[in-house]
């Protein structure tokens, strides 16, 4: 007989113990594993101190981000554009700066999948440790994940589900092969009482689910009978980013500044990079400082760290004052892209200022 279909829980697979890891439960992730504590403290790096700067917007680029702003805008017209009159612009040098931490964390589980010859090496032989098995690691600054088999974790155990069998009783038809007719209910006589053609007034027709044999292939083993059983290593990598921008408080929606360029004026690069300490504006090293700290002391103790990338942007904004038909406006220019955004065009549409 076969055994019959199990519904819910199903008893779980019966593992060797592997010395190293004795308290992995099957079932269960193992969870991460702390490396072991061989993080390279970082040293002060020198760092020149210099005063950057963007050379202020001229007049006449300010007017042809705002026109090229105002055309994509199907409603505007673009007399103040291309008329209004400049009276006056202001800059601001908005920093922004960026930390990334580059980690890879480890964890293990007990793991099986059906058995088609794949090799076996369990033991003799010591399984290594979760952070000796060699993994390679992808391009830096990249998320990733992939899953290995622990070396000498491996061994055979028959399928739990069928039994070793590699089949199960068929849910449809409960081992039988056949399965009530829906044509005539059951009864072998259809309602102009003659007798049904489909089951031949037998009441009952071959089981479409097993094609009438009464057991399906064992979805767990594969119809194979037999699991192979080890120990799986998930390793992730994952890019950690902290992103601070010192707001000028220039009247731009900080927001905006996330989806542009500035220029780079410093870029650092090491397994661990050091605060940032002489940069002209103070509140960039006071963020740089934050960033370093809260990053080491959330990810050395639980992953390792691989690199880290600290760089300092300088954003460009001009906050543009122009006059049209005697009153005065406000637009911005922001980002290398040379971005624009205001919220008062005086030349709208009429369905376009409607809100």
């Amino acid at each position: 007989m076969y055994p019959p279909p199990v519904m819910g829980m199903q008893a779980p697979v019966m593992y060797n113990s592997v010395p190293g890891y004795e308290g992995l439960v099957p079932g269960a992730s193992g969870g991460f594993i702390p490396p072991p504590p061989v993080q390279p403290m970082p040293t002060p790096d020198s760092q020149p101190a210099q005063d950057w700067s963007i050379p202020a917007l001229s007049e006449e680029a300010a007017r042809e981000a705002f026109c090229k702003h105002v055309d994509s805008n199907c409603c505007w017209s673009s007399g103040p554009a291309k008329d209004g009159v400049i009276t006056n612009k202001d800059q601001f040098n908005t920093y922004r700066y960026r930390l990334e931490t580059f980690t890879e964390s480890r964890s293990t589980e007990w793991a099986s999948e059906p058995y088609n010859g794949q090799l076996v090496d369990g033991m003799p032989g010591l399984a290594p440790g979760p952070w000796d098995v060699s993994v390679s690691a992808p391009a830096l600054f990249q998320d990733s994940e992939t899953h290995v088999r622990v070396p000498h974790t491996a061994s055979l155990k028959g399928c739990h589900s069928c039994l070793n069998l590699g089949k199960s009783a068929c849910n449809r038809c409960v081992t039988s092969g056949r399965v009530q007719c829906e044509v005539c209910g059951g009864s072998g006589i259809t309602a102009s009482q003659e007798r049904c053609s489909d089951c031949r007034g037998l009441g009952r027709v071959k089981c479409t689910a097993c094609s009438g044999v009464g057991s399906t292939p064992c979805t767990t083993c594969q119809g194979r009978g037999q699991l192979l059983c080890y120990i799986k290593l998930k390793v992730q990598w994952q890019n950690h980013v902290y992103v601070q921008v010192m707001d000028k408080r220039s009247g731009l929606p900080v927001e905006h500044l996330d989806s542009v360029n500035g220029e780079t004026l410093l870029s650092d690069m090491n397994t661990m990079v050091y605060p940032v300490s002489s940069f002209p504006v103070e509140s960039v090293n006071a963020a740089s400082r934050k960033a370093v700290q809260e990053h080491q002391a959330q990810f050395t103790g639980s992953c390792r760290i691989l690199h880290q990338r600290q760089t300092i942007e300088l954003i460009p904004v001009t906050r543009v004052h122009y006059t049209w038909k005697e009153k005065t406006f406000i637009y911005f220019v922001y980002g290398a892209e040379h971005r624009v955004f205001t919220n008062e065009y005086p030349a709208k549409c009429f369905c376009c200022t409607i809100t």
